[in-house]
């Protein structure tokens, strides 16, 4: 169970970390990677064609000082067992799964994905927002459409938007525009009016090839959402784009009460 500084959930949840999409932008890799002992800890190896990925039954420890460490093995993909029931007698909330990872990208198990959906189902209390690059993954599993369970894609470039419509039907569903890197020509594009959510923000970090997006390009998803009634949630990260105040709404079923 963590705490988190995302401002679109209450809490991030990672019984899985690690991915092998190798985005440059990737602000979860840098943090794997500063914390993480590889080679250094007490650990369970699982194999794999699409790269090696772990399996921990219980908190991995470092050899030398005897602490446990939350990424044994950098960013590569780790499921951390011990964490499926964090929340099962927690208080109701919004709970972003897997921030360091992606649940749904081809190298995760599918036995995986099921016990992470079996924790869910057994504390559903909580809101559970997905997100993933690898949609096609929903549509290929037949995900279940429980109102407590979100589907988010992420969308950088126009060429992702017809991902948008791998998302479960029936579902609740949010795309996540961030970073933003171009230009996406929203203009009567069918993007919003298939989501129930839009969320957009700015690229962190310091890349060399950094994106900063230009405000016309948020201004035009601002007003085609606002055409569909479509809530938008603006990151923190376009303050200095945008200016203050940013907008900030959350679908009815996601208010923090």
């Amino acid at each position: 169970m963590n705490k988190t500084k995302i401002d679109w959930c209450d809490s991030t949840w990672n019984p899985v970390t690690g991915c092998l999409h190798g985005c440059e932008y990737c602000y979860a890799r840098g943090i794997a990677n500063r914390f993480g002992t590889k080679n250094q800890c007490h650990n369970f190896y699982g194999g794999h064609p699409i790269g090696k990925i772990h399996e921990l039954e219980e908190p991995a420890v470092v050899t030398e000082t005897g602490k446990k460490t939350p990424y044994p093995f950098n960013f590569e993909p780790t499921f951390h067992k011990y964490r499926l029931n964090e929340y099962q007698n927690k208080k109701g909330r919004n709970i972003f799964v897997c921030s360091m990872a992606d649940l749904f990208g081809d190298w995760v198990p599918d036995e995986w994905i099921e016990e992470v959906f079996k924790a869910c189902h057994d504390a559903t209390q909580h809101n559970y927002l997905f997100l993933t690059k690898n949609p096609e993954r929903y549509a290929e599993l037949g995900m279940p459409c429980d109102n407590y369970l979100w589907y988010g894609t992420s969308v950088c470039k126009k060429s992702d938007i017809p991902k948008c419509k791998y998302l479960p039907l029936g579902s609740k569903k949010f795309v996540s525009i961030e970073p933003i890197l171009e230009d996406l020509k929203i203009i009567d594009s069918p993007l919003i009016n298939y989501v129930d959510w839009v969320i957009i923000g700015a690229e962190t970090g310091r890349r060399k090839n950094k994106v900063i997006p230009e405000r016309k390009w948020i201004e035009d998803i601002v007003n085609e959402c606002k055409k569909d009634n479509t809530p938008v949630f603006m990151k923190s990260s376009l303050s200095d784009i945008w200016g203050e105040p940013l907008i900030q709404e959350f679908p009815e079923e996601l208010k923090r009460k």
